[in-house]
C-alpha cells in the first residue's frame, strides 16, 4: 500500500513539474510580448487554491493534476476592452504568437538539459559492453560475436557503454537490412568487423529487451551469495543470519549466485527453507521462513530481509567521465538533442509500423517508472524527468491540430500565404486533432491496462 502511495506521489510530482515549467515558457515569453495573462493554472477544473498578483494574473492549483494552461487575453474567447485590445493575444504579430506557442516545449528542452547537468556535474561511471555469453542461433551468433569480446561500435557508431549499445540497438528495431557489429578482445588492439541480416527484428515485440533480442548477455563478476546487511526483526535475522555471512545451499540445493538465491526465495513466500551458510571457514545450517509479501501489480512473492554485498568491477570495465561546469552544460545539450532525435524516430518507427503500437504507454506506466526510479534513487528518477520533459517537448511539436506543434502549423501557413488560415478550416484540424489524440490516450491506456 505504501509502495503504491509512493508510486502515486512521484508520478505527480514529476507531472507537476514538467506542466509547470511547459506552462511557465508560455506565461514569460507572452508577458515579454505584450499579452495579457488571464490565469496561469497548474491542474484542471476547480481551484483549491490561488492569488492574483499587481498585473491581474490569477495562479491556480486546480483539482484535477493531469496538465495545467495558461489562459490569456484574447477576443476569440470573450470581449475584450478596447484599451486593452493591444494586449490580446489574437492580436499580436504572427512571430510573436509564435514566439509565445513554441516557448512552452523549449522550456522543456531547457529543463532537460539543466537536469542532466546536474547528473553530469559529479561525473559518471557506465560499464564497458563486455559480452559474457551469446545465445546460439542469434543474431549475434550469426555475426560471429564471443564471449569475451567488447562492442566497438554497432553501424559504425561508436558504443563505449552498454548504454550506448543499447541506444543504438534500438534505432534498428522493425528494421530489415543488415546490422554491423566492430568488436575486439581487452587484451589486444585488433579489431574486428562482423555483420548479420535482420528481418524486421522485434517488430511485432511489447516492450521488447533488444540486448536478449541480439543474443547476448553483458559480462558480470563473480555475484556470491555474501550478506552485507540484515534487516531488524526479518526472518533472515530471526534464523540467525549475520552480515559477512556467506549462503552456499537451500535445501540442499548449491546456492552461491545471489540472483538464485533471490530467485529461489521469491518463490517460496510462507515455506521454511533450509539454509546452508559459511561462517568464519565453518558451514552451518538453519532454518527461515520467508514472509509473504505483495509487490506492484498484485504479484505474492517470498522475502527474508538480506541485502547482498555488491560484487567489485575490474576497473578496465569502468567508464568514468568528469566534466567541468561549462562542459557539463554542452554536453547535457547534447543529450538532450540526441535524445529528441530518438523520441521522433520512435514515433516515426510506430506510425510507419516498424514497431508495435504495443510500446505505447500511459500514466500508469510512467507512474510506475516514476516510482521505480525514485526508489532506484535521485539521479535515475532526474535522469527520468530529463527524459520526459524531451518527450513532452518533441510530442508537443508534432503538426496536430489541438497541441502546439498545431497552432506553429497554421502560423507558419499564415508566414507563407501573408494570411491567416481560415476559422472555419482550422476547426475542422482541431476536431481531427481531438480524435486523433483521444484515440493515442485510449490505445496507450489499454497497453497499460494490460501490462498491469
Amino acid at each position: 500500500m505504501m509502495s503504491s502511495l509512493l508510486t502515486i506521489l512521484w508520478f505527480f510530482v514529476a507531472l507537476g513539474v514538467l506542466v509547470t515549467v511547459h506552462e511557465f515558457g508560455h506565461f514569460w515569453v507572452a508577458r515579454r510580448c505584450g499579452v495579457k495573462v488571464l490565469r496561469f493554472s497548474v491542474g484542471f477544473g476547480k481551484p483549491l487554491w490561488g492569488w492574483t498578483d499587481k498585473q491581474g494574473t490569477e495562479y491556480t492549483v486546480a483539482a484535477i493534476p493531469l496538465g495545467g494552461y495558461v489562459k490569456m487575453l484574447d477576443e476569440r474567447e470573450g470581449e475584450v476592452a478596447e484599451a486593452e485590445l493591444d494586449q490580446a493575444f489574437n492580436r499580436q504579430g504572427v512571430w510573436q504568437r509564435i514566439a509565445i506557442v513554441a516557448a512552452g516545449p523549449i522550456a522543456n528542452f531547457v529543463l532537460a538539459i539543466l537536469l542532466f547537468w546536474i547528473m553530469l556535474i559529479p561525473g559518471t561511471t557506465d560499464l564497458s559492453p563486455l559480452i559474457g555469453e551469446v545465445e546460439e542461433g542469434s543474431i549475434a551468433a550469426e555475426a560471429g560475436l564471443e564471449a569475451g569480446q567488447e562492442i566497438l561500435a554497432i553501424d559504425g557508431v561508436a558504443t563505449n557503454t552498454r548504454q550506448d549499445v543499447l541506444r543504438q540497438a534500438v534505432t534498428r528495431m522493425g528494421e530489415d537490412g543488415l546490422i554491423r557489429f566492430t568488436v575486439k578482445y581487452p587484451d589486444s588492439s585488433l579489431q574486428y568487423e562482423s555483420q548479420a541480416n535482420l528481418n524486421q527484428w522485434l517488430k511485432d515485440e511489447g516492450d521488447p529487451d533488444v540486448i536478449a533480442g541480439l543474443g547476448i548477455t553483458f559480462f558480470q563478476p563473480e555475484f556470491k551469495a555474501i550478506v552485507s546487511d540484515v534487516v531488524s526483526g526479518s526472518p533472515a535475522e530471526q534464523a540467525g543470519l549475520l552480515p559477512q555471512d556467506e549462503i552456499v545451499s537451500a535445501d540442499g540445493m548449491d546456492m552461491t549466485d545471489w540472483n538464485a538465491w533471490v530467485d529461489y526465495v521469491r518463490a517460496r513466500p510462507d515455506q521454511k527453507i533450509e539454509v546452508g551458510y559459511l561462517r568464519g571457514g565453518s558451514v552451518m545450517t538453519t532454518v527461515m521462513v520467508p514472509e509473504r509479501v505483495e509487490v506492484d501489480g498484485g504479484e505474492v512473492i517470498g522475502r527474508v530481509g538480506v541485502a547482498v554485498k555488491m560484487p567489485e568491477w575490474p576497473e578496465h570495465m569502468l567508464r568514468k567521465q568528469h566534466y567541468g561546469v561549462f562542459e557539463a552544460a554542452v554536453k547535457g545539450a547534447e543529450k538532450t538533442w540526441e535524445t529528441s532525435v530518438f523520441v521522433l524516430l520512435s514515433l516515426k518507427k510506430l506510425v510507419v509500423g516498424e514497431i508495435s503500437t504495443k510500446n505505447l504507454s500511459g500514466p500508469i506506466t510512467i507512474a510506475k517508472v516514476a516510482g521505480a526510479s525514485a526508489k532506484a534513487g535521485m539521479g535515475y528518477y532526474i535522469g527520468f524527468l530529463a527524459l520526459l520533459s524531451i518527450s513532452l517537448g518533441v510530442f508537443n511539436l508534432l503538426p496536430i491540430p489541438v497541441l502546439d506543434g498545431g497552432h506553429l502549423f497554421y502560423y507558419l501557413i499564415e508566414v507563407v500565404k501573408g494570411s491567416p488560415v481560415p476559422e472555419k478550416i482550422q476547426m475542422i484540424g482541431y476536431q481531427i486533432g481531438m480524435v486523433l489524440i483521444a484515440g493515442v490516450m485510449v490505445l496507450a491506456l489499454y497497453n497499460d491496462i494490460m501490462r498491469f
